[in-house]
């Protein structure tokens, strides 16, 4: 993790001993998909899972969505295979125990805070492209047309996946991203019966509804999907639960 107390001309310079460091390190092939952490999420998708060198847009319908839960989620699984998983914390918002909770290895997390938008644009370019990164989490508030292009060509270049979590105004906006997906919280439903016998205690769970928004051959699709966050599971229609460590929703949701 960077030093607040270093200079902008400091700071970069150390960001990019990091990414050297990484550069002779071997990742999978570029064409190899990602799985999300969730099999029904995976079942969305056109292409079964995420690709490597692409942009993924998580768009948050408002804050505490979620949309972070589902991008380090994705991060995790990404890391798995090998490579490093940097997180592009220009908010200063990110709580790393709970990604680490939830199956990325510390060891292999670096947590990047840029103190300007040209900053976290540069950084984002330059650890995309690197050939050690596994997949990288940020969460930029505007992107221009040429930034964002520049964005896709770095990750395709690299290989790693970026997971972009954005608000709900990007979504009037144009994308490069391979695959964009909205991200909505859903209340839970309302007790069907009131009940006459001892007071039992449902597993705390939390609901969310994603709607593929963009992607080849699967825009418009949408899933419901609960998180038992007793359990840490996630639950949807016809699926398999698929497991997800409780911390990560608790401590990185809408971050």
């Amino acid at each position: 993790m960077q030093s607040e107390s270093l200079s902008t001309s400091d700071r970069l310079a150390q960001l990019a001993d990091e990414i050297r460091l990484l550069e002779g390190r071997r990742t999978p092939a570029d064409d190899e998909r990602v799985s999300t952490g969730c099999q029904a999420l995976d079942a969305l998708l056109p292409e079964g899972g995420l690709r490597r060198g692409a942009l993924v847009e998580w768009l948050a319908a408002r804050a505490g969505s979620g949309a972070a839960t589902w991008a380090l989620a994705a991060a995790a699984q990404a890391a798995r295979a090998g490579g490093a998983v940097f997180v592009v914390d220009r908010r200063r918002s990110f709580y790393a125990p709970a990604a680490v909770a939830g199956g990325v290895a510390w060891e292999s997390l670096i947590v990047v805070r840029p103190r300007s938008r040209r900053e976290e644009e540069w950084a984002l370019d330059q650890i995309l492209r690197s050939r050690g990164v596994a997949a990288v989490v940020a969460w930029p508030e505007r992107l221009g047309d040429r930034t964002f292009r520049r964005l896709q060509l770095a990750a395709a270049s690299g290989g790693a996946v970026g997971l972009l979590i954005r608000g709900a105004a990007a979504r009037r906006e144009p994308s490069w991203a391979e695959a964009r997906l909205w991200v909505e919280p859903l209340a839970d439903p309302a007790p069907q019966s009131q009940s006459t016998g001892p007071a039992t205690s449902a597993a705390p769970t939390r609901r969310f509804r994603l709607t593929l928004l963009r992607a080849r051959g699967g825009e418009g699709r949408t899933i419901e999907v609960a998180l038992d966050e007793e359990r840490g599971t996630f639950h949807a229609q016809q699926a398999n639960a698929v497991r997800l460590a409780a911390g990560l929703a608790a401590g990185a949701a809408g971050r």
